[in-house]
């Protein structure tokens, strides 16, 4: 069967990040933050198996976000799921809603409700695994220019240790 091929169809980009964002969740950042930095660089099947073990109560939160950064990759740009490596996970304070809270003897106890924004970015390693050895080779290179540049100046200018 013969398919014409969508012309509005997102082409294929390796250097394509895709996210998922949550606000306004009512958690503390800090106790967020704990958590995202496990699963910040880990791929995504890694990622679900770590959430899903965790005993926090910010991981249902967090898996699904991950869930929908997944779902967005691969409907809009054809991202196979197997791929996908967490490249950016952030966390930034939200708001906070200050509540009283009636005590002993006519007073108010204050009570902060907190709430973070939660950003999960995800990109694609399937063209760097195709393309691996034209990376390795650019990244030689780079490492040789660095590396002749450390040595003309720390050690034939005298470096830091002659001064008296």
């Amino acid at each position: 069967m013969n398919r014409k091929k969508n012309p509005y169809r997102r082409k294929k980009n390796p250097y394509r990040e895709v996210y998922a964002l949550g606000q306004h969740i009512s958690l503390s950042a800090h106790k967020a933050r704990r958590v995202i930095d496990q699963i910040r660089g880990r791929s995504y099947e890694q990622t679900l198996m770590i959430l899903e073990l965790m005993p926090y109560r910010v991981c249902y939160p967090i898996l699904k976000l991950v869930y929908s950064a997944a779902a967005n990759a691969s409907h809009n740009w054809g991202f196979k799921k197997t791929s996908l490596v967490i490249s950016k996970a952030e966390v930034s304070k939200g708001i906070t809603v200050k509540k009283l809270k009636p005590r002993a003897r006519g007073r108010g106890y204050p009570i902060k409700r907190t709430a973070c924004h939660i950003r999960i970015v995800l990109k694609d390693t399937s063209w760097y695994d195709e393309n691996k050895e034209y990376l390795l080779c650019l990244m030689n290179e780079k490492k040789k220019k660095h590396e002749d540049m450390t040595y003309y100046s720390m050690y034939n200018t005298g470096g830091l240790w002659d001064k008296k």
